[in-house]
Protein backbone atom coordinates (compact mmCIF):
# COMPACT_ATOMS: atom_id res chain seq x y z
CA UNK A 1 0.00 0.00 0.00
CA UNK A 2 1.28 3.28 -0.22
CA UNK A 3 1.31 4.67 -4.19
CA UNK A 4 3.06 7.76 -4.25
CA UNK A 5 5.52 7.77 -1.17
CA UNK A 6 4.36 5.26 0.85
CA UNK A 7 1.40 2.69 1.89
CA UNK A 8 -1.66 3.24 3.24
CA UNK A 9 -0.03 1.50 5.96
CA UNK A 10 -2.50 2.05 8.75
CA UNK A 11 -4.25 -1.50 7.43
CA UNK A 12 -7.97 -0.23 7.30
CA UNK A 13 -7.50 -2.06 4.29
CA UNK A 14 -7.09 -5.19 5.78
CA UNK A 15 -9.80 -6.71 3.04
CA UNK A 16 -9.56 -7.15 -1.02
CA UNK A 17 -12.10 -4.93 -1.35
CA UNK A 18 -10.74 -1.92 0.64
CA UNK A 19 -7.10 -3.02 -0.74
CA UNK A 20 -9.17 -2.52 -4.09
CA UNK A 21 -10.61 1.06 -3.45
CA UNK A 22 -7.20 2.64 -2.17
CA UNK A 23 -5.70 1.34 -5.51
CA UNK A 24 -8.55 2.60 -7.63
CA UNK A 25 -8.03 5.85 -5.96
CA UNK A 26 -4.50 5.90 -5.84
CA UNK A 27 -4.35 5.70 -9.60
CA UNK A 28 -6.86 7.95 -10.65
CA UNK A 29 -8.29 9.76 -7.93
CA UNK A 30 -7.66 13.58 -6.71
CA UNK A 31 -5.22 12.42 -4.10
CA UNK A 32 -2.30 14.69 -4.25
CA UNK A 33 -1.49 17.40 -1.92
CA UNK A 34 -1.67 21.17 -2.94
CA UNK A 35 1.55 22.18 -1.54
CA UNK A 36 5.10 21.44 -3.22
CA UNK A 37 7.63 19.40 -2.39
CA UNK A 38 9.71 22.71 -1.86
CA UNK A 39 12.23 21.23 -4.28
CA UNK A 40 11.40 24.33 -6.36
CA UNK A 41 12.93 26.69 -4.02
CA UNK A 42 16.61 25.23 -5.18
CA UNK A 43 18.15 25.41 -8.73
CA UNK A 44 21.25 22.72 -9.16
CA UNK A 45 24.43 25.40 -10.85
CA UNK A 46 25.17 25.33 -14.22
CA UNK A 47 28.76 24.55 -14.70
CA UNK A 48 29.44 25.32 -18.24
CA UNK A 49 33.05 23.50 -18.05
CA UNK A 50 32.11 19.92 -17.15
CA UNK A 51 34.92 17.95 -18.09
CA UNK A 52 32.67 14.65 -18.23
CA UNK A 53 31.41 12.67 -20.27
CA UNK A 54 27.65 12.14 -20.29
CA UNK A 55 27.95 8.09 -21.20
CA UNK A 56 30.61 7.87 -17.92
CA UNK A 57 28.58 9.65 -15.22
CA UNK A 58 28.73 7.49 -12.48
CA UNK A 59 24.95 6.36 -11.14
CA UNK A 60 26.30 3.68 -8.69
CA UNK A 61 25.07 4.11 -4.99
CA UNK A 62 24.83 1.49 -1.69
CA UNK A 63 22.37 0.93 0.26
CA UNK A 64 21.21 -1.48 3.13
CA UNK A 65 24.60 -2.88 2.28
CA UNK A 66 24.20 -3.77 -1.66
CA UNK A 67 25.38 -1.84 -4.63
CA UNK A 68 22.62 -0.34 -6.90
CA UNK A 69 22.82 0.61 -10.52
CA UNK A 70 20.96 4.03 -9.86
CA UNK A 71 19.80 5.81 -6.79
CA UNK A 72 16.52 5.70 -7.31
CA UNK A 73 14.10 3.25 -5.71
CA UNK A 74 10.46 1.69 -6.52
CA UNK A 75 8.55 3.03 -3.19
CA UNK A 76 6.43 0.67 -1.15
CA UNK A 77 3.22 0.50 -2.54
CA UNK A 78 0.91 -2.55 -1.78
CA UNK A 79 0.76 -6.21 -1.82
CA UNK A 80 -1.90 -8.94 -0.19
CA UNK A 81 -4.17 -9.87 -3.01
CA UNK A 82 -3.85 -11.35 -6.49
CA UNK A 83 -4.74 -7.70 -8.20
CA UNK A 84 -1.74 -5.76 -6.42
CA UNK A 85 0.52 -9.12 -6.48
CA UNK A 86 0.46 -8.82 -10.50
CA UNK A 87 1.34 -5.24 -10.64
CA UNK A 88 4.73 -5.52 -8.19
CA UNK A 89 5.54 -8.84 -10.00
CA UNK A 90 5.42 -5.99 -13.21
CA UNK A 91 7.42 -3.38 -11.02
CA UNK A 92 9.82 -6.10 -9.43
CA UNK A 93 10.79 -6.81 -12.41
CA UNK A 94 11.74 -3.87 -13.41
CA UNK A 95 13.35 -3.52 -9.99
CA UNK A 96 15.37 -6.20 -11.32
CA UNK A 97 16.18 -5.31 -14.80
CA UNK A 98 17.22 -1.84 -13.99
CA UNK A 99 19.30 -2.55 -10.70
CA UNK A 100 16.77 0.03 -8.54
CA UNK A 101 15.65 -1.09 -5.10
CA UNK A 102 11.77 -1.65 -4.15
CA UNK A 103 9.68 -1.67 -0.82
CA UNK A 104 6.42 -3.54 -0.52
CA UNK A 105 3.39 -2.45 1.20
CA UNK A 106 2.13 -3.07 4.61
CA UNK A 107 3.08 -7.36 4.87
CA UNK A 108 0.40 -6.98 7.97
CA UNK A 109 -2.21 -8.80 6.31
CA UNK A 110 -0.45 -11.83 5.21
CA UNK A 111 1.19 -11.99 8.63
CA UNK A 112 -2.49 -11.91 10.62
CA UNK A 113 -3.68 -14.55 7.67
CA UNK A 114 -0.26 -16.34 6.07
CA UNK A 115 -2.30 -17.86 3.36
CA UNK A 116 -1.93 -14.04 1.81
CA UNK A 117 1.83 -14.34 2.64
CA UNK A 118 2.10 -15.47 -1.73
CA UNK A 119 0.56 -12.21 -3.14
CA UNK A 120 3.77 -10.83 -1.28
CA UNK A 121 6.14 -13.51 -2.50
CA UNK A 122 8.37 -11.52 -5.27
CA UNK A 123 11.77 -12.49 -5.42
CA UNK A 124 11.78 -15.07 -7.83
CA UNK A 125 11.01 -12.54 -10.43
CA UNK A 126 13.92 -10.41 -8.80
CA UNK A 127 17.04 -12.99 -7.87
CA UNK A 128 19.04 -9.88 -7.97
CA UNK A 129 17.07 -6.67 -6.60
CA UNK A 130 17.41 -5.27 -3.30
CA UNK A 131 14.28 -5.66 -1.71
CA UNK A 132 12.65 -4.11 1.64
CA UNK A 133 10.10 -6.00 3.84
CA UNK A 134 7.26 -3.25 5.42
CA UNK A 135 5.90 -4.08 9.16
CA UNK A 136 3.65 -0.83 10.79
CA UNK A 137 5.25 0.80 13.88
CA UNK A 138 1.69 1.07 15.19
CA UNK A 139 1.84 -2.79 15.31
CA UNK A 140 5.58 -2.93 16.83
CA UNK A 141 2.97 -1.10 20.19
CA UNK A 142 0.46 -4.09 20.19
CA UNK A 143 3.12 -6.13 20.54
CA UNK A 144 4.79 -7.18 17.31
CA UNK A 145 8.33 -7.64 17.73
CA UNK A 146 11.62 -9.95 16.43
CA UNK A 147 9.30 -12.83 15.66
CA UNK A 148 6.99 -10.88 12.49
CA UNK A 149 9.51 -8.69 11.98
CA UNK A 150 11.79 -11.86 10.90
CA UNK A 151 8.67 -13.54 9.19
CA UNK A 152 7.96 -10.56 7.12
CA UNK A 153 11.78 -10.73 6.41
CA UNK A 154 11.37 -14.22 5.46
CA UNK A 155 8.51 -14.01 3.25
CA UNK A 156 10.08 -11.74 0.59
CA UNK A 157 13.67 -13.00 1.39
CA UNK A 158 14.11 -8.92 1.88
CA UNK A 159 17.58 -7.68 2.66
CA UNK A 160 16.25 -5.08 5.10
CA UNK A 161 12.91 -4.13 6.59
CA UNK A 162 10.93 -0.85 6.59
CA UNK A 163 9.07 0.11 9.55
CA UNK A 164 6.49 2.61 8.63
CA UNK A 165 4.78 5.65 10.70
CA UNK A 166 2.25 7.43 9.73
CA UNK A 167 -0.09 8.65 12.78
CA UNK A 168 -1.80 11.47 11.06
CA UNK A 169 -3.16 8.39 8.65
CA UNK A 170 -4.02 6.44 11.30
CA UNK A 171 -5.96 9.11 13.23
CA UNK A 172 -7.92 10.05 9.73
CA UNK A 173 -9.26 6.33 9.21
CA UNK A 174 -9.14 5.81 13.15
CA UNK A 175 -7.10 2.96 12.47
CA UNK A 176 -4.35 2.50 15.30
CA UNK A 177 -4.32 5.16 18.32
CA UNK A 178 -2.00 4.24 20.66
CA UNK A 179 2.20 4.78 19.58
CA UNK A 180 2.86 4.84 23.28
CA UNK A 181 5.66 3.57 23.81
CA UNK A 182 6.96 3.04 20.39
CA UNK A 183 10.37 4.31 20.45
CA UNK A 184 11.44 1.94 22.39
CA UNK A 185 9.87 -1.02 21.04
CA UNK A 186 11.62 0.22 17.72
CA UNK A 187 14.84 0.75 19.21
CA UNK A 188 14.61 -3.07 20.43
CA UNK A 189 13.69 -4.33 17.16
CA UNK A 190 16.37 -2.55 15.73
CA UNK A 191 19.36 -4.20 18.17
CA UNK A 192 17.49 -7.42 17.36
CA UNK A 193 17.17 -7.74 13.83
CA UNK A 194 20.71 -6.12 14.02
CA UNK A 195 22.27 -9.30 15.42
CA UNK A 196 20.35 -11.03 12.32
CA UNK A 197 22.24 -9.24 9.41
CA UNK A 198 18.63 -7.52 8.78
CA UNK A 199 19.01 -3.15 9.14
CA UNK A 200 15.61 -1.88 9.69
CA UNK A 201 14.92 1.82 8.00
CA UNK A 202 12.18 4.12 9.47
CA UNK A 203 9.97 5.62 7.23
CA UNK A 204 7.00 8.12 7.15
CA UNK A 205 4.43 7.55 4.52
CA UNK A 206 3.83 11.28 3.27
CA UNK A 207 4.29 13.14 6.00
CA UNK A 208 8.12 14.18 6.55
CA UNK A 209 9.87 14.42 9.38
CA UNK A 210 11.30 17.10 11.89
CA UNK A 211 14.56 17.71 13.53
CA UNK A 212 13.22 16.01 16.64
CA UNK A 213 11.68 13.01 14.91
CA UNK A 214 15.05 12.44 13.17
CA UNK A 215 16.91 12.71 16.39
CA UNK A 216 14.78 10.22 18.25
CA UNK A 217 14.75 7.83 15.37
CA UNK A 218 18.45 8.01 15.84
CA UNK A 219 18.69 7.66 19.01
CA UNK A 220 16.70 3.92 18.71
CA UNK A 221 19.42 2.77 16.26
CA UNK A 222 17.77 2.69 12.85
CA UNK A 223 19.98 1.83 9.99
CA UNK A 224 18.52 4.53 7.68
CA UNK A 225 15.36 6.49 7.25
CA UNK A 226 12.68 7.35 4.19
CA UNK A 227 11.45 10.83 5.46
CA UNK A 228 8.81 10.78 2.99
CA UNK A 229 7.69 13.98 2.67
CA UNK A 230 4.63 16.44 1.97
CA UNK A 231 4.13 17.34 -1.85
CA UNK A 232 2.97 14.34 -3.45
CA UNK A 233 -0.31 12.07 -2.55
CA UNK A 234 -1.41 12.99 0.86
CA UNK A 235 -2.55 10.04 2.77
CA UNK A 236 -5.07 11.99 4.67
CA UNK A 237 -6.76 13.29 1.22
CA UNK A 238 -6.66 9.30 0.22
CA UNK A 239 -8.46 8.14 3.46
CA UNK A 240 -11.25 11.20 3.24
CA UNK A 241 -11.90 9.07 -0.49
CA UNK A 242 -11.57 5.83 0.81
CA UNK A 243 -14.12 6.24 3.65
CA UNK A 244 -18.08 5.74 3.90
CA UNK A 245 -17.79 7.29 7.22
CA UNK A 246 -18.64 11.25 7.56
CA UNK A 247 -16.23 12.21 10.42
CA UNK A 248 -12.91 10.05 8.54
CA UNK A 249 -13.81 11.91 5.33
CA UNK A 250 -13.98 15.58 7.12
CA UNK A 251 -11.15 15.03 9.11
CA UNK A 252 -8.93 13.56 5.49
CA UNK A 253 -10.62 16.91 4.30
CA UNK A 254 -9.27 19.05 7.22
CA UNK A 255 -5.93 17.08 7.44
CA UNK A 256 -5.25 17.00 3.65
CA UNK A 257 -2.68 19.47 3.82
CA UNK A 258 -0.83 18.51 6.54
CA UNK A 259 2.63 17.03 6.67
CA UNK A 260 6.37 18.89 6.23
CA UNK A 261 7.38 19.10 2.46
CA UNK A 262 9.66 16.68 1.27
CA UNK A 263 12.89 18.83 0.96
CA UNK A 264 12.14 20.50 3.97
CA UNK A 265 11.96 16.88 5.55
CA UNK A 266 15.61 15.88 4.05
CA UNK A 267 17.27 19.06 5.55
CA UNK A 268 15.66 17.87 9.08
CA UNK A 269 17.13 15.04 8.47
CA UNK A 270 20.81 15.87 7.27
CA UNK A 271 20.72 18.40 10.49
CA UNK A 272 20.60 15.62 13.01
CA UNK A 273 22.20 12.74 11.20
CA UNK A 274 24.88 13.80 8.41
CA UNK A 275 25.69 10.46 7.71
CA UNK A 276 22.54 8.16 8.31
CA UNK A 277 21.62 6.42 5.29
CA UNK A 278 18.52 8.72 3.94
CA UNK A 279 15.82 7.49 1.33
CA UNK A 280 14.35 10.57 0.43
CA UNK A 281 10.73 10.29 -1.13
CA UNK A 282 7.46 12.45 -1.72
CA UNK A 283 6.37 14.02 -5.31
CA UNK A 284 9.39 13.58 -6.90
CA UNK A 285 8.29 12.99 -10.67
CA UNK A 286 11.26 13.59 -12.86
CA UNK A 287 15.06 13.12 -12.83
CA UNK A 288 15.48 16.50 -12.11
CA UNK A 289 13.50 16.15 -8.92
CA UNK A 290 15.56 12.96 -8.08
CA UNK A 291 18.77 15.61 -8.65
CA UNK A 292 17.95 18.25 -5.95
CA UNK A 293 16.56 15.74 -3.28
CA UNK A 294 20.50 13.95 -3.57
CA UNK A 295 22.04 17.05 -3.77
CA UNK A 296 19.59 18.13 -0.88
CA UNK A 297 21.61 15.14 0.64
CA UNK A 298 19.41 12.17 0.74
CA UNK A 299 21.20 9.04 -1.15
CA UNK A 300 18.66 7.31 -2.74
CA UNK A 301 15.50 8.85 -4.29
CA UNK A 302 11.95 6.93 -4.25
CA UNK A 303 8.97 7.45 -6.05
CA UNK A 304 5.67 5.40 -5.86
CA UNK A 305 2.58 6.73 -7.65
CA UNK A 306 4.44 7.19 -11.03
CA UNK A 307 5.72 4.30 -11.10
CA UNK A 308 2.15 2.41 -10.03
CA UNK A 309 0.74 4.61 -13.01
CA UNK A 310 3.39 3.33 -15.18
CA UNK A 311 3.31 -0.30 -14.13
CA UNK A 312 -0.69 -0.56 -14.87
CA UNK A 313 0.05 0.40 -18.39
CA UNK A 314 2.56 -2.88 -18.90
CA UNK A 315 6.17 -3.40 -18.30
CA UNK A 316 7.05 -1.17 -21.96
CA UNK A 317 5.47 1.71 -20.38
CA UNK A 318 7.35 0.81 -17.00
CA UNK A 319 10.86 0.41 -18.51
CA UNK A 320 10.30 3.75 -20.75
CA UNK A 321 9.36 6.06 -17.85
CA UNK A 322 12.41 4.55 -16.23
CA UNK A 323 14.85 5.18 -18.95
CA UNK A 324 13.72 8.72 -19.02
CA UNK A 325 13.91 9.41 -15.83
CA UNK A 326 17.75 8.46 -15.44
CA UNK A 327 18.25 9.85 -18.35
CA UNK A 328 16.97 13.26 -17.22
CA UNK A 329 19.22 12.43 -14.19
CA UNK A 330 22.26 12.36 -15.88
CA UNK A 331 21.67 15.34 -17.93
CA UNK A 332 20.93 17.42 -14.94
CA UNK A 333 24.37 15.71 -13.18
CA UNK A 334 26.51 16.42 -16.40
CA UNK A 335 25.43 20.26 -16.82
CA UNK A 336 26.40 20.16 -12.94
CA UNK A 337 29.93 18.93 -13.42
CA UNK A 338 29.05 15.91 -10.93
CA UNK A 339 30.66 12.83 -12.37
CA UNK A 340 29.00 10.80 -9.88
CA UNK A 341 26.07 10.73 -7.09
CA UNK A 342 28.53 12.08 -4.09
CA UNK A 343 30.12 15.22 -6.06
CA UNK A 344 25.89 16.67 -6.49
CA UNK A 345 26.69 17.85 -3.05
CA UNK A 346 26.99 21.76 -2.78
CA UNK A 347 25.68 21.95 -6.37
CA UNK A 348 22.55 23.52 -4.95
CA UNK A 349 21.96 26.65 -4.52
CA UNK A 350 18.53 28.52 -3.10
CA UNK A 351 16.24 30.69 -5.33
Amino acid sequence: MGFETHEPAGDDCRDPESKGRHLDVCLSGPVGYRKSTGLECYDLLNQALPELCLDEIDLSVSLAGRILRAPLMIAPMTGGDARTHELNRILVAAAQRWGLPMGVGSQRVAIEDPSRARYFQLREEAPDAVLFANIGGAQLVKGWGGAEARRAVEMIRADALFVHLNPMQEAVQGGDLDFRGLAGRLARLCEELAADGVPVFAREVCFGLSEGAARELLACGVAGVDCAGAGGTSWARVEALCTDGEGERHLGQVFGEWGIPTAESIVNVRRVAPDLPLIACGGLRTGLDVAKALALGADVAAMARPFLIKAAQGPEALDAFIAQVLRELRAAMFASGAGDVSALRGTLTPR
